[in-house]
This record gives structure tokens, C-alpha cells and sequence, in this order.
């Protein structure tokens, strides 16, 4: 089989400026970004579906993301693969002082067990003292410096409340929380009565953003949450356009009143046990 060696020097052929693949030799770390993301949702797809049949081929996909910008950094002189590989490890042997107490990847001390929330506090310790080494100015140093601002919207809200939670600016518990959600519900609706575009958008910005508040409250994560709604919609949408295929109806020639009707029914098969 094929190594991790084997991969990179795969993608240096791919690079090379006489020989290489012209599409590659076109590319940079900002035009691979779109393809880094589709992979990672790729990962996460075939983990939702259960298809691990394919996972690996998914993996292998995003770990080529890693070797390739590490292609780019190595041509330009900044870095190589294996500074990669060396900076998340003593990362990690960093961050798990309960694992690697000397910080010796492969030693194997006897440890006394610690309770998960002693190591998360911990591992919020750790990460502060990272932050402030990366401040260029200690004095301006934010408890958000590192949340990415790249991330989903939903994914950067619950880790921007979360951080923020770290420090007692949270509800301390999800009933004011509901009030909240309740009152942003009116500030959007006083925006539509007023027909303010702007207002309305921001509005819903606030509604979005408390509502992830909610979620995090009670321990779910907003992003899966939608993901699974978005998941839940598409399989009763299709159940809708599977009827009207059967029955011969052109989805366009439907009142929304019919459309409705066949959703009812698509949540009702859902709800149904399949016998066998």
C-alpha cells in the first residue's frame, strides 16, 4: 500500500514547473479553500449517512487539502509537511498534561485519573496561555482572538457565547433564554410592521443568534441541529415529489394546500414501522 510519503511526493509531481499538472500549477492557498471546505463536508456527510464503505476515500480527500498547501508553503520557502505534523503533536502532548505529564509522547508514567471537567478546565488554561502568546500586543489580547472567522455562522456563534460563558457573561440557565428567543421574536415582527429592510435583517440576525443560545443551553450543537433539519426537509420534499410522479401530477400544477397535504403524509410515513 501506499504511504504518506508516496502522497507527497505525488503532489510535488504535480507542482513540478515542467512536468506537472497545469491545473495544479494554477492553484493557491486562497483557490483551494473552496475545495478544503467541500471536503470536510464530504467527511462529515459520510459519517451522518453511515457510510463508512466510503469514509476513507473521503479522508484521503481532505488530508490532500493538508499536503497541498503544505506543497505551496515548501515552494515558497515557509514551511514543510512535517512542520505540520510536528506542531499538532506537541500541540496536542501540550493540551493532555493528564496524558503526557513530562510532555515524552511515548512514556508511560502512571497517572491519577482526572474528572472531565477538571481536564476542561485545564485544557481552557492551556488554550489562553496560546492565545497570549500569539498576542502581538499582550494588552489588546481578546478572550475571541482565535475563534475563526471562517467557520460556519451558527458553528462561530456557540463557540463566541461559549468562550464568552468562560468568564459568567451567560443566562444561567436556558428559561431567561426562551424569554430572550421570545423578545427578539417581537423585534422582528416590529421590524416587519415598520417594513425597514435593514431592521428586519438585523433582526433576524439577533433571532438566529439568541436562538443558538438556546440550543447551547441544551447541550445541542445548532450546526448538526440544522444540518439534520436541512436532511429532515429534502427526505419530505422528495416524498412529495415521488406522489406526484406516481400519480401523474406536475409538481407546478399543485396548490399549496395539496402540497401540504402530501408533507402531512410524508411525516406520517416517517412515524410508521416498517415491518422486517
Amino acid at each position: 500500500m501506499y504511504q504518506l510519503n508516496d502522497l507527497l511526493h505525488l503532489m510535488a509531481r504535480l507542482r513540478d514547473p515542467q512536468h506537472g499538472c497545469p491545473w495544479d500549477l494554477q492553484q493557491d492557498y486562497a483557490s483551494i479553500v473552496p475545495h478544503t471546505l467541500e471536503e470536510a463536508y464530504e467527511v462529515a456527510d459520510a459519517i451522518e449517512s453511515g457510510d463508512f464503505e466510503h469514509l476513507p476515500g473521503e479522508l484521503g480527500d481532505l488530508l490532500f487539502q493538508v499536503v497541498y498547501y503544505s506543497q505551496l508553503a515548501k515552494e515558497e520557502g515557509r514551511f514543510e509537511f512535517d512542520a505540520v505534523v510536528d506542531g499538532i503533536t506537541c500541540k496536542l502532548l501540550r493540551r493532555h498534561p493528564h496524558v503526557f505529564p513530562d510532555g515524552d509522547l511515548y512514556g508511560s508514567p502512571e497517572l491519577p485519573r482526572l474528572d472531565e471537567a477538571a481536564i476542561k478546565v485545564r485544557w481552557e488554561e492551556i488554550k489562553a496561555e496560546e492565545r497570549a502568546e500569539k498576542a502581538a500586543a499582550p494588552e489588546q489580547l481578546s478572550l475571541l482572538d482565535d475563534v475563526p472567522s471562517a467557520l460556519p455562522a451558527l458553528s462561530r456563534a456557540a463557540k463566541l457565547q461559549k468562550r464568552t460563558a468562560q468568564v459568567g457573561f451567560d443566562w444561567p440557565d436556558a428559561l431567561p433564554v426562551v424569554d430572550k428567543v421570545r423578545e427578539e421574536l417581537g423585534e422582528v415582527l416590529e421590524a416587519m410592521s415598520e417594513n425597514d429592510p435593514d431592521a428586519i435583517a438585523e433582526e433576524i440576525g439577533d433571532l438566529l443568534f439568541v436562538t443558538v443560545n438556546l440550543a447551547r443551553h441544551l447541550k445541542v450543537d445548532p450546526e448538526n441541529a440544522l444540518r439534520a433539519a436541512n436532511q429532515k426537509f429534502e427526505r419530505r420534499f422528495r416524498f412529495i415529489e415521488q406522489a406526484l410522479r406516481e400519480s401523474g401530477r406536475p409538481i407546478e400544477d399543485c396548490d399549496l394546500e395539496t402540497l401540504d397535504a402530501l408533507w402531512g403524509e410524508a411525516k406520517k410515513a416517517e412515524k410508521t414501522p416498517t415491518c422486517g
